[in-house]
């Protein structure tokens, strides 16, 4: 859902309210092959990704092997591959993404460029009400009148910030001091690359799935992220997909 709102001055930057997250596979070097190769050499020693991927379609040995390591945890394998997705999000989303430390990240600066007025605003069936204690949280739907609440006072918050923020660039204040203002749901963009391990690790921990091993209570916008990462994961890796969900859906 994207929803746009003009400020009342004419020369003033039109304010844009999304609801949804971007996620797009820049490159990627990710191949169940990979992992195939990887882990032939421990008992075969060298390996080509040619070899690995001989014939068009995978056999039931390749499908054991690639079970077996996800089975018995065997990881390393699940590193010889790479993805990188460029995501647009709210700021508050990617401090979540930053606590993973096995991707590497490269996000737009708000020292050297002005930033943009898009901001994040909560869809109508995004669950508002949180009940339960701390690791077993649910979050129910939210009453008409919070959901009506929730709406106003964030479209209101975040034209009055970059109202500010605006003032303070027109008076000649640097970039890296009017942006303190700006609240966390304005969006940001950045590169993320990291190997299948490491997804793994991250989709483990940012979605929620019924049968994992480890349940998970992501908040719903990176949640929102995490699912349309492992929809571009399961098409590069449909073997290693299917290992992960097999066995719980824990990283190797």
């Amino acid at each position: 859902m994207t929803d746009a709102t003009s400020q009342t001055e004419t020369d003033a930057p039109t304010i844009e309210f999304r609801s949804d997250m971007s996620v797009e596979l820049i490159r990627s070097s990710a191949a169940d092959a990979d992992v195939l190769f990887a882990a032939r050499v421990s008992t075969q020693g060298e390996q080509t990704l040619e070899s690995a991927a001989a014939g068009t379609e995978a056999s039931g040995r390749d499908r054991g092997l690639i079970n077996y390591l996800m089975r018995d945890r065997h990881g390393s394998p699940f590193e010889h591959n790479s993805m990188t997705f460029y995501v647009q999000a709210p700021i508050f989303v990617f401090r979540e993404f930053m606590r993973h430390r096995t991707a590497s990240y490269n996000e737009e600066s708000g020292r050297y460029r002005e930033l943009r007025p898009v901001f994040y605003v909560p869809a109508n069936d995004r669950n508002l009400v949180q009940v339960g204690k701390p690791g077993a949280y649910d979050f129910l739907p939210g009453s008409p009148e919070q959901s009506e609440l929730v709406d106003a006072e964030t479209r209101e918050a975040s034209a009055r910030a970059f109202e500010s923020y605006q003032k303070m660039l027109d008076a000649g204040v640097a970039r890296e001091v009017a942006r303190i203002v700006l609240p966390l749901n304005i969006y940001s963009s950045m590169y993320v690359t990291m190997n299948a391990r490491a997804l793994m690790n991250f989709l483990s921990l940012r979605t929620k799935v019924e049968g994992t091993h480890f349940p998970s209570f992501p908040q719903r916008e990176i949640e929102m992220c995490a699912e349309k990462m492992e929809t571009v994961w399961a098409e590069l890796m449909p073997m290693t997909h299917a290992a992960f969900n097999a066995n719980g859906r824990v990283s190797p």
